[in-house]
Order: structure tokens, then C-alpha cells, then sequence
């Protein structure tokens, strides 16, 4: 993939209402996201994955009909439309499952989408409550996958 190519790439994506992008041409592996109205591409050495953090969703906010104080309901949710892989290969075991304590940058499963494996990791220190999918389940943009409890510093 030649530097033009790149460029392309990156204007129609500036242009458009994407907010990722990833392609692979050979070895090469190009991922773009819009951050604050910018575009970055960063490319992959061949034969890694693709990380790829997951998105908190919105926290809602529960109340608790005993006590009155409100409880905070925090997701890893779903950056893209996929296939949900709870472990690395058929045989390994799961990455998480509840009760795991999570750290921030730690992989808690993988996505598939058009061949590639796409490793979705934790944004934040976390113990996970529930899987909320099963594997090889497919996935939307935005589904929450795990229910977890952010942990304090």
C-alpha cells in the first residue's frame, strides 16, 4: 500500500460519518478512528491483531428500592459489528469470566469482522458481573458484551 493510497484513504474517511476504519492489504494492516474531528491511522506489524478498546457505554443509573442510593450500571460494549469470541481459540480458556478482576488495556475478548480478529480490551480497571453474550454469538455496534463494576484506584 503506497503513501497516495494512504491519503486517499484518509480524506474519504475525513469526509465521511465513519468514526473507524480498518483495511488489510497483505501484511499490512491500517486502523483509522475520528478523534475529536481528526483522523489517525496507525498501522500493525503483519501477524499481529488488531487491538481495539472497547467502548464503556453510557453509565445508567439505578436506584436501590431498600436504601434509596443509586447504583451505577457500567458495559464494555460492542465497538463494531462482529462475531463475539470469548477465548483465543476453540481449546484456550475464556479471557474473563465473572468475578475477574480487569485491568485497564487487559483483552477481555475477541471480534471478528471480515476475517479479522479483533482484540477488544478494557478501558478502565473493572470486575466483570456478567457475560452478556455467548461465543460466536454475532454482535452490533454498541451491544453491551460484559456487565461490569469499575474499580477504584
Amino acid at each position: 500500500m503506497n503513501l497516495d493510497k494512504i491519503e486517499k484513504l484518509v480524506k474519504i474517511i475525513e469526509e465521511s460519518s465513519l468514526q473507524e476504519f480498518s483495511i488489510q492489504e497483505g501484511d499490512i494492516k491500517i486502523k483509522m478512528s475520528k478523534r475529536a474531528g481528526e483522523s489517525v491511522a496507525v498501522p500493525f506489524a503483519p501477524g499481529m491483531g488488531m487491538p481495539v478498546a472497547g467502548t464503556a457505554a453510557p453509565e445508567a443509573a439505578t436506584a436501590d428500592e431498600t436504601s434509596g442510593e443509586v447504583e451505577e450500571e457500567t458495559y464494555i460494549t460492542s465497538p463494531i459489528v462482529g462475531t463475539f469470541y470469548s477465548a483465543p481459540s476453540p481449546e484456550a480458556k475464556a479471557f474473563v469470566k465473572v468475578g475477574d478482576r480487569v485491568k485497564a488495556g487487559e483483552t477481555v475478548c475477541i471480534l471478528e469482522a471480515m476475517k479479522l480478529m479483533n482484540e477488544i480490551e478494557s478501558d478502565f480497571d473493572c470486575e466483570i458481573e456478567a457475560v452478556l453474550v455467548s461465543n460466536e454469538q454475532r454482535v452490533e455496534y454498541g451491544q453491551p458484551l460484559f456487565k461490569v463494576k469499575k474499580l477504584d484506584d
